[in-house]
């Protein structure tokens, strides 16, 4: 759902049916290395960044949580509840044990205390799989390891299978890849009937329609770059976009979308670029 006529900045947040705040821009750091992520946190907390999206897959949730934590002993100004930390689970298991045991040392690794957003990374291993990692989701929650849980790479069959299921605790969050050419419009509209936040992870195509004669000519417009546009373009469909650079100057420039503001008209020509493009892994519809 559009949500335009609004101002957006680092400190703009969305409420999760869990009742805690998610920032609405965050930072993503999908392939990076721990060195990269111990200088590009400092860098995206000290422009005002307050969320940051890391996973088991990633292979930094030590080096993350290690930045957020030097970084606050040397502020006043924040604290660790200014701080939204995810992670997500590499792999479903029918065996409950382990995927609680797997969410426990996520948990130690980033050595913040706890888990903000914790998500089950796709939907791979089948039914049982997905209902009993989510139950070890519930049960972390329970035990305050983890503030929200929820799903990603999740497809519409998934989500309704989740949901059929009657969880103790919703899904907050099913994080996707969206961006102008691939609006996953069907998967937005099951996880806005079930009021559940829909994050968009490469919310700028990886790059890959920079030049498309379209967006370039809507950058020229509106006066800002094709990636401003690409993040205005996800906060006003009331995304939670998750753009991912290593580079301070990318970073800021992410994040300055508030000079603008995308017309409904405009924004339709935009959601008309759809073309399905997936620019990594698509497992939305895995069995």
């Amino acid at each position: 759902m559009a949500h335009p006529n609004r101002s957006f900045s680092l400190a703009t947040k969305v409420k999760l049916n869990s009742g805690y705040m998610i920032p609405q821009l965050q930072l993503g750091l999908y392939m990076m290395s721990g060195r990269e992520v111990l200088s590009a946190v400092p860098h995206a907390l000290d422009l005002g960044y307050r969320g940051f999206d890391s996973a088991q897959m990633y292979h930094n949730e030590r080096e993350a949580g290690r930045a957020i934590t030097s970084w606050l002993k040397n502020t006043t100004a924040w604290t660790r509840g200014d701080i939204f930390y995810t992670s997500k689970l590499a792999s479903n298991s029918e065996d409950y044990d382990e995927v609680r045991r797997s969410i426990t040392r996520s948990v130690e690794a980033c050595g913040l205390g706890y888990i903000d957003l914790f998500l089950l990374h796709s939907p791979h291993g089948g039914p049982t799989a997905r209902l009993e990692s989510w139950r070890a989701v519930e049960d972390a929650i329970a035990a305050g390891e983890v503030r929200s849980g929820g799903v990603s790479n999740y497809g519409v069959k998934h989500i309704q299978e989740l949901m059929s299921a009657n969880p103790k605790i919703l899904p907050s969050v099913n994080q996707i890849e969206v961006h102008p050419f691939n609006t996953q419009a069907s998967i937005r509209k099951v996880c806005f009937d079930f009021n559940i936040v829909v994050e968009a992870y490469a919310p700028l195509a990886r790059g890959m329609r920079m030049q498309h004669p379209v967006v370039v000519q809507l950058a020229r417009k509106y006066g800002c770059t094709v990636a401003q546009l690409f993040v205005r373009w996800s906060l006003q469909h009331g995304l939670v976009a998750l753009p991912k650079s290593t580079k301070a100057a990318r970073m800021a420039e992410n994040a300055e979308v508030n000079g603008f503001e995308i017309s409904e008209a405009d924004m339709a020509t935009m959601d008309a670029l759809d073309e399905h493009l997936v620019t990594d892994w698509d497992p939305t519809n895995v069995p």
